[in-house]
């Protein structure tokens, strides 16, 4: 019995006391344009001529009043993802508004992805821009997604404001694991507590962030998070400690257009960061574990197998609970209601994936990333991380 209160106690406190994490915070659609802005895209590109073509034109072609010239940063790529880009802004007549800039080698302690951020950075800031908007090669945008972002900001005096773009969900693994993706980094962080300057916590989503160039500067700028893996709640945090105020919520007038794929390709794509996520601690990952159990399957555990009734019940709530909190991304992403009968078996395939990243990470090939490893050991670890 006292297993199956453990299992209702904890979906509990998620659905009730974590921020209403579940319930997916999206842009209002009432919001208005606030006034026109001077907003610097920068694209970190590495091998991109299969997906660089539509986010360009998509940038360049969007309402609300708003003046945007993109600097894409080619870090070393080898496929020509330069020459799409101009091409994508001369079929557009932009060229005039699409800055390419070429990589320098990438210095120790550096991400890939960092370095080609603050490069950009440097470019954009002669420029004089309101705001910088880091977004990923793979990210088509609607007309008004910019003004959206602008407009939260301008409404809410919110320094750095992100959305969680709608993943590609198309194959069959990716209809059954991308909205999971998508509901634990919001269990993680929480929009309400990531919004609410009274609490510490901090978050963002790399692939669309509009910042405020003082709040950057203030935060220590790229540099101040120049090693990071998972840079973009990095960012947010340092943006955060210095008294910046943030927003963080999911969309759907941006989305990737890079495919995952099969599970292989999930599998890879979660493993990049899951254990550094951890801290590299094999105590925090066998917690981790612990808890994945204790929380996805211990209340079905019970439910079906349980000899007693008053357990079966009680843990059959939980269960219940669960499937609910499932519910609202399933929804976003117009998927069946029934696939939130399948979130424990995903939870053990993120468990899997999370178990995998700590393998690679000892192996010495952490965050592998078009051909980096970005989060490579740096001393020996103990079990204590």
């Amino acid at each position: 019995m006292a297993a199956a209160i453990l299992t209702l106690l904890i979906w509990a406190y998620l659905l009730l006391a974590r921020g209403n994490f579940w319930l997916i915070q999206r842009p209002s659609a009432g919001l208005r344009t606030g006034r026109p802005a001077r907003i610097a895209v920068i694209i970190p590109a590495r091998d991109e001529a299969d997906v660089i073509g539509k986010p360009v034109q998509s940038l360049l072609q969007q309402t609300g009043g708003h003046t945007l010239r993109i600097f894409l940063v080619d870090d070393g790529s080898s496929d020509g993802t330069a020459a799409v880009a101009r091409d994508a802004a001369h079929a557009i007549g932009r060229s005039a508004d699409l800055a390419i800039v070429q990589a320098q080698p990438l210095p120790a302690g550096w991400s890939g992805k960092l370095w080609a951020l603050q490069q950009g950075v440097e470019q954009a800031e002669q420029w004089r821009p309101d705001f910088y908007l880091f977004t990923d090669a793979d990210v088509v945008h609607a007309p008004e997604n910019v003004s959206r972002l602008g407009a939260i900001a301008e409404a809410e005096t919110r320094d750095l404001v992100s959305f969680m773009v709608k993943l590609h969900c198309e194959t069959a693994a990716e209809k059954l694991l991308i909205p999971a993706f998508v509901y634990f980094f919001f269990k993680l962080y929480p929009p309400a507590w990531i919004a609410d300057p009274k609490r510490s916590a901090a978050g963002a989503a790399g692939g669309c962030m509009l910042i405020r160039p003082a709040a950057l500067l203030a935060a220590g700028g790229i540099a101040a998070i120049r090693g990071e893996v998972i840079d973009d709640c990095a960012l947010a945090a340092a943006v955060k400690r210095q008294g910046g105020r943030l927003w963080l919520g999911a969309s759907d007038s941006a989305g990737s257009i890079r495919p995952y794929g099969g599970f292989a390709g999930i599998g890879r794509m979660i493993s990049r960061s899951a254990f550094n996520q951890l801290r590299h601690s094999l105590w925090l990952l066998l917690i981790a574990a612990a808890g994945m159990i204790a929380t996805y399957f211990l209340p079905v555990g019970l439910t079906i197998f349980s000899h007693r009734l008053a357990p079966a019940l009680v843990s059959g709530v939980a269960w219940l609970l669960m499937t609910i909190s499932f519910l609202p991304i399933l929804r976003m992403y117009r998927l069946s209601p029934l696939l939130s009968l399948a979130l424990p078996l995903i939870a053990l395939f993120y468990l899997g994936a999370t178990i995998h990243s700590a393998w690679r990470y000892w192996a010495g090939r952490g965050g592998e990333w078009k051909g980096r490893f970005q989060d490579p050991v740096r001393e020996r670890h103990s079990t204590g991380g």
